[in-house]
């Protein structure tokens, strides 16, 4: 009798999602944008509720340069941190998603506030771009890339590496 009372409570805590531990209700979806005149050309978009703050969550993060000049063809200029415009997330390409977990979550924040604080000149077409920026956002959630890699200046094809390395991921949540 002991046996079924702790199968069913097992099963209504499964059922309701009691006893386990919290998890963020937090998507991160990854996204690439052609060249062109705009920038970021790769970003990352993440919808949801924070499930330790209560917090609604809908913003992204690219990363590019402040100013856009020759200048980036010879070497470190000032970067920052970019969140794109609807009509510009409109018209990117959304490569996959992930749903994050609330440790996930914490480390991608942690990683969008490293790239925050950088010590400027901080963005560099060869070093700290926009996909080096997806690189590291990526890495602090688990995600497999790969560190030799001939895509560090095309965002599009670099999200596709990363989905080829992470079969897991879903397709893009919108």
């Amino acid at each position: 009798m002991r046996f079924w009372i702790v199968t069913l409570a097992a099963c209504f805590a499964a059922l309701f999602g009691l006893g386990s531990a919290a998890q963020a209700e937090v998507v991160a979806t990854f996204y690439s944008q052609d060249f062109g005149g705009s920038f970021p050309h790769a970003f990352v978009k993440l919808e949801g509720t924070d499930d330790v703050t209560g917090a609604a969550v809908d913003t992204n993060y690219g990363f590019t340069a402040k100013t856009i000049s020759p200048a980036l063809l010879m070497g470190s200029v000032h970067g920052r941190l970019d969140v794109a415009k609807q009509s510009y997330i409109d018209d990117s390409d959304a490569h996959f998603s992930v749903r994050l977990s609330d440790a996930q979550y914490k480390a991608l924040m942690a990683e969008v506030r490293r790239w925050a604080a950088a010590q400027q000149p901080s963005y560099s077409l060869k070093k700290a771009n926009c996909v080096h920026f997806i690189a590291g956002v990526s890495r602090s959630i688990g995600l497999k890339i790969n560190p030799q890699t001939e895509y560090w200046k095309k965002p599009k094809s670099f999200l596709r590496e990363v989905k080829a390395l992470n079969p897991a991921v879903l397709a893009p949540i919108e």
